[in-house]
């Protein structure tokens, strides 16, 4: 399963009613290191399919949850667990660690 697009208005729907854990990487397209780790989160949305849902959410196009979360510098990975943010990671890293602490929070 590929990673999904959250937006503002589908955040509660896609994310906090998700009855799987569900990784919000909030991004931006003027960020490099967000570019560097798009690709292994699409491999990592493979790999744990039906564990986690890996979702992508544009902070230029959305800007209230962002807001909400309390987001200021990108890329920020949260995942959410029963609507609840629960583990929270700030900037790049190899696909293996990402997995790793993935892995570790669901």
């Amino acid at each position: 399963m590929a990673t999904i697009n959250v937006t503002d208005e589908n955040f509660k729907t896609d994310v906090l009613e998700s009855d799987t854990p569900v990784l919000v990487d909030f991004w931006a397209d003027w960020c490099g290191p967000c570019k560097m780790i798009a690709p292994a989160l699409e491999e990592i949305s493979d790999e744990l399919n039906g564990k986690v849902t890996i979702a992508k959410m544009d902070i230029m196009e959305n800007t209230g949850i962002p807001a909400e979360m309390g987001v200021q510098s990108i890329p920020l990975m949260v995942l959410f667990k029963n609507g609840e943010a629960v583990a929270r990671k700030v900037g790049a890293a190899p696909k293996s660690q990402l997995k790793d602490w993935i892995e570790s929070e669901i």
